[in-house]
């Protein structure tokens, strides 16, 4: 679960630590105070999609920080750091993020550097956030198949992972056949391209180490007069005029002559004769190389001639000489399968066939599956919808076939929904109001966080549209959730904010002209003045205090009893 907080400079958060505890935080406030911004802040740190517009006014990166303590051993974001081969002690997970105003970001988790897709990875595992955007998706019915499929994810797993690579498979032996079914004229073009590239590629005869062995040689030709007068001055000073080997010479015998009088000299005089002899060995291998030595202007054409030759192939064919040999065993075979295009079309047609053949068995696996689990998903939404007073709505999951297969199968999915007696199941999108789908988003996550493993799940005003019973019916399931997983909770709600285990306001503030926004958890007293302002508005009076006190005092029996059951 997420234990603390941290924002530095993120919209108009100076700089702010909270600490989280279990079960259920509320973060109530005046509208603008800043709720939200603390919401995105938790959603970029877990890899969302940042942006330059959240670094404050005046400051060169806005800096996040998250410490989530994980207790269950068997919890899969373990594994998922260790194929990372990020480090954890104690269950204790660190994520930080740094959004700078060059638009990069720098990912962290537990101190070691990661790509956004690593953190977006681990971060999803740990934060489930619901908010608005998640009822634009119900409203959209082509995610309504992913819902399902994540439903039915233990039973899918295997048969779709099979579907996926056999459909894989499929695709691109349909490219292929495409390919192979140009008209005529295109397909003459082609295979001229080919033959004329693969002519000028087997004439150039690229080596895979030969462009290296190339610059090398280039090297030494144009720094010729240089190697040469070097390796003169060298050989000079070692036996030439210099006497260098003779000096040591004297030396080498001077120190054998040391050793017979006293031992405690023998490791010196034994490496003054070993620094002789390598010297004489040196001295004999660079007189034999300025012997060969000998400039070749003609050769330094023809190694510049070559190397422009390679160039010249990578501009054409690819970056470097392995992919240009990739790309001519590519060409070599597709022009040997457009020279035997009737050939490979009946071959290709055939595996096609088959292909279609698997994928259709597949698909009806999948679809088999689907609808099973469709059934056990829709008696669980109607469960859930019943107590949060949707007593009357029926729910089902549509299947319509497909003509053609796609990367799901060949199942078209959407979830149909009726609220009135009488009326048939419809579409959702079309027929239910904000606040159902309110309810029904929250139904959905009521049901999969307890397959999920999350272990903070953070819902952003999904109380809008409803007041009343429901407004009570959705703090209670709100409540319910935070049993087994924490629960963060923006809400408007006053019957939310009672269930609270713990609550915090959010305070907008200026000082010296700069915006700044703070939280502060509640104490019991502030937080009955608090329920009380969010029931009646600006005024508080004796009466809505007690009736806040009150709203808290049923909260609390309804927690324990929660508890208890």
């Amino acid at each position: 679960m997420l234990r603390e907080l941290s924002i530095r400079n993120f919209a108009i958060i100076d700089d702010l630590t909270v600490s989280f505890f279990d079960g259920l935080t509320v973060l109530t406030g005046e509208t603008g105070a800043g709720k939200s911004i603390i919401i995105d802040a938790v959603h970029i740190l877990a890899g969302g999609r940042g942006s330059t517009e959240f670094i404050r006014h005046g400051e060169k990166k806005a800096e996040l920080g998250g410490l989530f303590q994980i207790h269950n051993d068997n919890h899969p974001i373990f594994h998922k750091l260790e194929e990372h081969g990020i480090d954890v002690e104690e269950g204790t997970i660190i994520l930080r993020r740094d959004l700078n105003d060059s638009g990069k970001s720098i990912c962290r988790v537990n101190g070691k550097l990661v790509p956004l897709t690593v953190l977006r990875e681990i971060g999803g595992s740990l934060i489930d956030i619901h908010g608005q955007h998640e009822n634009q998706e119900l409203m959209d019915e082509k995610h309504h198949i992913h819902l399902l499929d994540h439903f039915a994810s233990a039973a899918l797993q295997d048969v779709k992972a099979r579907y996926k690579t056999a459909y894989d498979t499929y695709r691109e032996l349909k490219r292929e056949v495409a390919e192979l079914s140009m008209d005529e004229q295109r397909m003459a073009q082609r295979i001229d391209l080919y033959q004329f590239q693969i002519q000028e590629l087997e004439q150039a005869d690229l080596k895979a180490d030969e462009e290296d062995a190339l610059n090398d040689e280039r090297r030494r030709l144009l720094n010729f007069h240089k190697i040469f007068e070097h390796a003169n001055i060298a050989y000079e000073a070692i036996s030439g005029e210099s006497n260098g080997l003779d000096f040591i010479g004297n030396a080498m015998e001077a120190m054998d002559n040391i050793v017979v009088l006293d031992e405690t000299f023998k490791e010196a005089s034994e490496a003054v004769t070993s620094s002789f002899y390598a010297l004489q060995d040196a001295a004999y291998q660079i007189k034999n190389a300025l012997d060969d030595l000998e400039y070749d202007a003609e050769r330094l054409n023809e190694v510049e001639q070559r190397l422009a030759q390679y160039q010249t192939m990578k501009r054409k064919y690819g970056t470097t000489v392995e992919e240009i040999l990739v790309y001519y065993a590519k060409i070599e075979e597709e022009l040997m399968q457009l020279m035997n295009r009737d050939e490979t079309m009946q071959k290709n047609e055939q595996l096609l066939h088959e292909m279609e053949q698997e994928l259709a068995q597949l698909a009806s696996q999948l679809t088999v599956i689907r609808k099973e689990n469709a059934l056990v998903l829709s008696e669980a939404i109607m469960d859930q919808l019943r107590m949060l007073h949707m007593e009357k709505a029926k729910f089902i999951v549509n299947f319509e076939a497909q003509e053609q297969f796609d990367a799901n199968g060949k199942d078209s999915i959407a979830f149909y929904i009726s609220t009135n007696v009488g009326e048939p199941p419809k579409s959702l999108p079309k027929v239910a109001s904000g606040g159902e789908l309110s309810r029904m988003m929250l139904a959905l996550k009521t049901i999969f966080s307890t397959s999920n493993g999350i272990t903070s799940i953070i819902f952003d005003e999904v109380d809008t549209g409803v007041s009343g019973r429901v407004a009570q019916a959705i703090a209670e399931k709100i409540a319910a959730i935070s049993v087994n997983s924490q629960v963060l909770c923006i809400s408007h709600l006053p019957q939310v904010a009672a269930m609270a285990d713990h609550q915090y306001y959010i305070k907008k503030q200026v000082e010296h002209d700069r915006t700044f926004t703070t939280i502060s958890e509640m104490e019991e007293t502030e937080r009955i003045e608090e329920i009380s302002r969010m029931m009646s508005g600006a005024e508080i009076t004796e009466l809505t205090l007690q009736h806040a006190s009150e709203l808290i005092q049923m909260a609390n029996e309804r927690k324990n009893a929660m508890t208890k059951g």
